[in-house]
């Protein structure tokens, strides 16, 4: 029981929420790099929050149902098609035997995520069932699905209920966004006018970006005198300032230490916005205090826990004798 790869697409890998506890050791925690779209598409299936899902670029795979199923797709929008019917992202839905999921094409976001209800049957490394490319561990044979893979799930197939979540918890996808930061522990090292161009200047994406980080091309920043300091950790979505005066975003496959300064770090709410983005895309930043990043956090899981709830509610009810 399971799904068949009919074409890879560019780049699908098996992600969950990281690998966590091996900062030490030099493994990075990796996982999804849209964290809003692939626990809302968990929350849909009734599973856990930390289930694997499918994360697919643009092209993405060509995938046939090999059992009966139901399976959520969430994400940004690459005109998904069932049998060749469109269908929207956000919404449980069921396939049977022989039914084929593609993409049509890209039409906002850029990454898009597959989850089914009783989740994938993959391969632990360290605690987690996420794929690190790197090291060529977990996730399903520690690489990028292929063509003739095929990927086995869990054992629960019901029928599905109608369960859409709503648009309003998803982020808005926008090829130039504005997101908050807090300011990292170095913010205070860059002059005054650096401060304000970041502040105030927009910043391009890089075709020098990956899973790892987003290197920005923009206005140069600088410090207030040559700067050097010894490697401190980092986060997914540290902004670092590099020697040449660019940014760079760290993304969830980024290093776990880093020996240049950390000028602010952008808020767990706003990093599926920049997770979206793609080369030549924009996007500018507005300062935030921590009492307000706390705040949208929080506000974002009251919301997941009462879509969560319903969702478990409504299955549980179906599948009740």
């Amino acid at each position: 029981m399971g799904m068949l790869i009919l074409k890879p697409g560019l780049l699908a890998t098996f992600q969950d929420l990281g690998r966590r506890g091996f900062g030490r050791f030099g493994v990075n925690p990796g996982g999804v790099i849209d964290t809003a779209a692939a626990r809302i598409a968990n929350a849909l299936c009734g599973n856990s929050d930390s289930e694997p899902v499918l994360e697919m670029n643009f092209p993405a795979p060509e995938i046939k149902f090999t059992s009966d199923c139901v399976f959520v797709l969430s994400g940004a929008d690459l005109d998904a098609r069932l049998n060749g019917s469109p269908i929207v992202s956000g919404r449980l839905r069921s396939a049977s035997v022989g039914d084929v999921v593609s993409f049509a094409g890209r039409r906002s976001g850029a990454i898009a995520y597959l989850a089914v209800r009783g989740g994938f049957l993959l391969e632990d490394w360290l605690g987690s069932l996420g794929t690190n490319l790197a090291a060529g561990m977990g996730g399903f044979h520690g690489r990028a699905v292929r063509k003739g893979d095929q990927v086995e799930f869990g054992e629960d197939h019901s029928a599905a209920p109608r369960l859409i979540a709503s648009h309003t918890l998803f982020p808005f996808y926008t090829p130039f966004p504005t997101v908050r930061f807090v300011r990292g522990p170095e913010h205070e090292i860059m002059t005054d006018r650096s401060a304000e161009v970041l502040r105030k200047i927009t910043f391009s994406v890089s075709a020098n970006s990956n899973r790892m980080g987003f290197r920005l091309s923009g206005p140069e920043l600088s410090p207030i005198e040559p700067f050097e300091m010894i490697s401190s950790g980092v986060n997914f979505g540290t902004i670092q300032l590099l020697p040449d005066g660019r940014l760079i975003i760290l993304m969830a496959d980024h290093q776990t230490t880093g020996g240049y300064p950390r000028i602010a770090t952008i808020i767990p709410t706003d990093l599926p916005l920049v997770a979206q983005l793609v080369p030549g895309d924009k996007i500018g930043f507005h300062e935030v205090t921590l009492e307000d990043a706390e705040n949208l956090f929080f506000e974002f899981e009251r919301d997941l826990n009462l879509l969560r709830t319903a969702c478990k509610f409504k299955l549980d009810a179906q599948n009740r004798p």
